[in-house]
Order: structure tokens, then sequence, then C-alpha cells
């Protein structure tokens, strides 16, 4: 088991706080609860609350399991408690504000906590969290690199010598499954959207990749079933001269990288090629602003208008539900701050992470396009999850 060392768990902590200063001025303290968070700032994932306060050292109290916590965190404040009143009696006066990760803490937890601390107004420290974790240490960027060479590797290598005539959606995506885990994948894929969950991503044959969505993404899964609406489908089986769609993420250490890449079983119509390529280009376009200093708002609409309307019909999702964007900040889960879309005004950062994601419906025949994830340097942006562009035929 790899333990996050005490000095890189330091330097998260002075840049939230760092982030908080500049952001909240007049913040008193911050109660962190969810279990992504307080791994980000201790190594462990406990069940408790780490109670960060202005001027003094944070704080993680933990209900269970105190005996891991010791064996699996550098952190160096951990305090075993049997409720939530013991942190109020051990804590003291903590002001009246608090700030919590509002996206996520439910109102009746809330209150079980505040009823020990009597806060008066209940601020949020999400866009804090979200800027400070969006921008990877060294320490985070080795742990992606190593998620991005085997997401390469998989995709790249594996699939093209599993992929047969007659498999189903579901056998293949376990055989993904089974060789990303025999690797090093930590099996399940994590995001911040509330009421969302995933499980690996998408495997896709034919138009089922154009499947109405559940969550805010470009492509589409029919999934298992209703109860379980992602994976892929047991039923649909793979036949020559099908479009093969796998987007999926790569987990190691807690840590993700994003990649879809398109196959044919076969050959496809012309115009799935050209309509792939021209995902390519706008992919290429995105990639090359993504340097520090520019603002992913103007990304959006710079790429956005050089789109003709034709193009646009199916362009990032099926009618209505198209969504609007073009790429999205990843980390310690898929779907991470920055977005490459209208309202993100905040210039790009150096090290942040974004996985980049131009697609396009093709009724009848399925969804082209690709992703890859990319590392923002001052030099450009560095592509960790391998940059093969074109549709693989099979």
């Amino acid at each position: 088991m790899n333990r996050i060392p005490a000095d890189e768990l330091k330097v998260r902590m002075a840049n939230f706080t760092a982030r908080m200063d500049k952001l909240c001025p007049d913040w008193e303290t911050a109660m962190i609860v969810s279990k992504i968070n307080i791994y980000y700032f201790t190594g462990t994932q406990q069940n408790g609350i780490l109670l960060i306060r202005r001027g003094k050292d944070a704080v993680f109290y933990v209900r269970r399991s105190f005996y891991r916590a010791e064996h699996e965190s550098e952190f160096g404040n951990i305090v075993k408690i049997n409720s939530f009143k013991d942190i109020a009696a051990a804590a003291g006066n903590c002001g009246s504000r608090v700030h919590m990760e509002k996206e996520f803490v439910p109102l009746a937890y809330f209150e079980r906590v505040n009823k020990y601390f009597n806060f008066k107004e209940t601020l949020s420290c999400d866009l804090a969290l979200s800027v400070t974790r969006s921008v990877k240490t060294k320490y985070e960027l080795n742990i992606m690199r190593i998620a991005g060479r085997l997401h390469g590797k998989t995709l790249t290598e594996f699939v093209p010598s599993v992929v047969r005539k007659g498999i189903s959606e579901k056998e293949l995506g376990s055989e993904i499954l089974k060789y990303m885990m025999d690797n090093g994948h930590q099996g399940i894929a994590r995001l911040a959207m509330f009421n969302t969950e995933m499980f690996l991503g998408q495997v896709c044959f034919g138009d089922n990749s154009m499947y109405f969505n559940t969550f805010d993404g470009p492509g589409g899964v029919l999934g298992i079933s209703p109860a379980a609406p992602f994976f892929g489908n047991a039923d649909r089986i793979l036949d020559d001269n099908e479009l093969i769609f796998i987007d999926i993420g790569c987990g190691i250490d807690g840590y993700y990288t994003d990649k879809t890449q398109v196959y044919s079983l076969g050959t496809l119509p012309d115009v799935a090629y050209e309509y792939h390529d021209r995902c390519v280009k706008i992919l290429e376009e995105t990639v090359s602003r993504l340097k520090p200093g520019a603002v992913p708002s103007k990304i959006y609409e710079e790429v956005m208008n050089g789109i003709d309307d034709d193009f646009l019909e199916y362009f990032m999702g099926v009618k209505d539900e198209r969504v609007k964007f073009l790429g999205h900040g990843i980390g310690l889960v898929i779907d991470e701050y920055p977005v490459i879309a209208k309202g993100f005004d905040e210039p790009i950062e150096e090290h942040n992470v974004f996985a980049v994601e131009p697609k396009r419906g093709i009724p009848g025949i399925g969804l082209v396009g690709l992703e890859n994830t990319y590392v923002v340097t001052t030099e450009g942006a560095e592509c960790i999850t391998g940059c093969t562009k074109p549709i693989i035929r099979l």
C-alpha cells in the first residue's frame, strides 16, 4: 500500500488554506466530510470529519476506523472519537460560521453535526477545494502518468487482441476490466456529480453508443438494465462491419485518466471516417489552446464558432440532450474542475489536467470521435494516455 508522504499532505493543506484566504477572506472554520477530499488531505478514507480552522493545525477526527487511519495516513493530527459531540468538546469554540462541501453534505447530516456546534451561517468551500485539487502536484502527476500508460496500452493493444465477431458488449467490457485490474486499475470509476455513478465506463457497439444518457456526457449506453444503465449490454452482439465505442476511465492509487477509442470490425461507411477526422481536428484545435493563462470559456467559444450547423446536429450528444462542453478536469474523480465550457472564466493554471473529448453521432452507425487526457505545461499540453487518433480497423 502506498502512503502519501507527510510533506505532500502539508503542501496540499497549505494550498487549500491559501485558496480559502483568497476566495473566502473572512473564513473561520472549514469542515471536510467527503471521503475523496478527506483522502486528498489525509491519505486515508475513514469515516470522520477533517476540521480546518484558520491559523490552527487541522485535525482529523475519526469515528471508524481510527486504527486503519493510523496505519494508512501520514497526516499529523488524528484523533479518535465516538460521536460528533466529541469533536465539539475537543475543538472548543469554532466560530459562528462554517464552510462545508455544500455540493456533497446532506442536510440531515449537517443538522446532526450542528447540534453540537451551533453555527449561525453555513457557507460553501466547494470552489476552493475544486481549484486546489485542479492544480496537480508532481506526486499526483506521476500517478496519473502511470494510469495513462496503462490506459493507452489497454485501448490500443489489448482491446484489438480480444475483439471478435459474436462477443457481447458486457463480455468485452468484462475482459477489459479484468486486464486493467490485473495491471493496477482500482476497478471503480468515481464521479463528483450528485447522484451519479458509473462502472468502468461505456462499452458499446453501433448506435448503442448514441443511446440516451442518464449522466452529463456525449456518449450513450444502453447498459446492463434500467437498474444499472452503464457498462455494456449482454444481449448486444458484435457483427461484421460494425462500430465499437469504448469510453472508460483508468484509476490508479485514486487518480484517473479518461480515454475514448473507436474501432471498426471490418469497414464502416465513409461518413464515419470523415466525421471522425473532423473530431480529431476539433480535438487538436482545443488542445493547442491549453496553456497557462488561457480561459476555458474562450477556448470553448473559439472552437465551437468554427463548427458548422450541420455537424453540430449530433455533436456531443443526441438532439436536445447534447452536452455543452469540449472537455473537463480530471483527477481523484473523472469529472473535476475546470470544464472547457461557458461560465468557466478563470485562467487555466500550469498542471491543470483535462480530458478533451469531441464526439459526433451518426444515426444508424454510432458515435465517432476520441478522448485523451492532457497535462497543461508551460510548453503546451502533454498527452498522457497515448495519442492514437484514427479509428482502429480490426
